[in-house]
């Protein structure tokens, strides 16, 4: 389940740099929980197929926080705002994420 809502995140942030086949498959999977063979039978392309499209989806989004750290960065100024004492402030950086 954990793992599930950082990949949410991590599409949240990054999905618009995937291609709209891509964006598809995952809102698929991920979102709507279709399995693997309803989605083959939905886009008429093999189970395999799909598979290895979300594979490759979920490593495209790891590789994007690896490199950009977007997902990391808001972990820390959530943790900021959670420890902040000023109510302005915290409004001003909440507007930020």
């Amino acid at each position: 389940m954990e793992e599930l809502l950082y990949y949410n995140e991590l599409y949240d942030i990054y999905g618009k740099l995937l291609t709209d086949k891509q964006r598809k498959y995952f809102e698929d999977y991920y979102f709507n929980n279709y399995s693997y063979s309803e989605m083959a039978d939905s886009y008429k392309v093999s189970r395999n197929a799909i598979c290895k499209q979300l594979h490759i989806v979920v490593d495209k989004l790891n590789e994007y926080e690896k490199v950009l750290g977007l997902y990391k960065k808001k972990i820390k100024l959530l943790d900021i705002i959670s420890k902040e004492k000023d109510d302005t402030l915290k409004d001003k950086l909440q507007r930020l994420l």
